[in-house]
Order: structure tokens, then C-alpha cells, then sequence
């Protein structure tokens, strides 16, 4: 799903990338009728202490949990390049039942190695979510199993049997 930020943040993503900075951002992914909110660092470099301040509260789990307050969002003391952490909201039926916002706009501050802040505001806006159509499984079945193994390589030009993960 593409990010969409304001013309100001993609510069600062673009930059960053440029300079082996980090670059976080906040993201709702929508994925078959389920909502869940992305902290992502897109950029080049570690994030140090990463918090998220959302301009409204909005609430998950069929209405039970603040999602906007979960410590996730609060601090981050480190941030990988090129890593997430994701956490589910809600499906997408029940969010817009409860009448929970759909505009939303994600204040995100962080610092590099250097200690240098960063702020960057993302604005989100969920209702295009509203009328997309997806495709539920029937009910009874399940997703499609995702493999616990693996086919092995085959034996190596000696013949002798391998043993292990590549």
C-alpha cells in the first residue's frame, strides 16, 4: 500500500535515503478487510527514541483497546533500518461502524546516532478504505498454510547427504 505523506515529507525520505539517515514513518495498512498501523523506518540508518503522536484517539479491538495510546507509539529506543513494527487495529467493517475517526494525521519524532531530531507529520486519511472490495475465505476454512518446511537442496556433486539450512 503506498505511504501517503505530504510533498514535504517524501523530500525529507528522499534526502534521508541520500544521507544514510533514518526515516520513520506511520502507516495503516489495509489488507483484506483488516487494519493494522505500521511504525517503519524506510531510511538508511538506525532511529533512536521514536515516538508517535497521534492528533485523535482512536480505538481497536472491536472498540476495547486506545490504540493511539499503545506504548508502541510512546517510545521506540531503537529502530533498525528498513524494519517495522506492526500491531493490529481492527477489521475494516468494524472501525468505520463505531464511527472511529478516519482522518488522522501521525506526528513522528526521532534521532539519528548523532542525536539529531527529527519530526515529520504524516496525514492519513482511512475512509478510501470504506468501499473496497475484498474477498473473504469461506467460512469454516482456513488461509492458505504457509510452509513449516522446506524442500532441500539437492545432494551436493559427492554424494554425500546435507544436513542443515543453507
Amino acid at each position: 500500500m503506498p505511504v501517503r505523506q505530504s510533498q514535504s515529507a517524501i523530500s525529507a525520505a528522499a534526502a534521508a535515503g541520500a544521507r544514510g539517515q533514518p526515516e520513520v514513518i506511520v502507516d495503516f495498512l489495509f489488507d483484506h478487510g483488516l487494519f493494522h498501523v505500521a511504525v517503519a523506518n524506510i531510511g538508511e540508518a538506525p532511529a533512536y527514541s521514536v515516538s508517535v503522536k497521534f492528533d485523535k484517539t482512536f480505538r481497536g479491538l472491536g472498540g476495547k483497546q486506545d490504540v493511539s495510546a499503545l506504548p508502541l507509539f510512546r517510545q521506540i529506543k531503537f529502530l533498525a533500518p528498513h524494519r517495522q513494527i506492526e500491531t493490529f487495529l481492527d477489521t475494516s467493517s468494524a472501525y468505520f461502524r463505531r464511527g472511529e475517526p478516519t482522518r488522522l494525521t501521525a506526528v513522528i519524532s526521532f534521532r539519528d546516532a548523532r542525536r539529531q531530531l527529527y519530526v515529520r507529520s504524516i496525514a492519513h486519511d482511512l475512509s478510501i478504505y470504506k468501499n473496497v472490495a475484498y474477498i473473504l475465505p469461506p467460512a469454516g476454512t482456513n488461509p492458505p498454510a504457509i510452509p513449516t518446511s522446506f524442500p532441500q537442496p539437492p545432494n551436493p556433486p559427492t554424494g554425500e547427504p546435507i544436513h542443515g539450512h543453507p
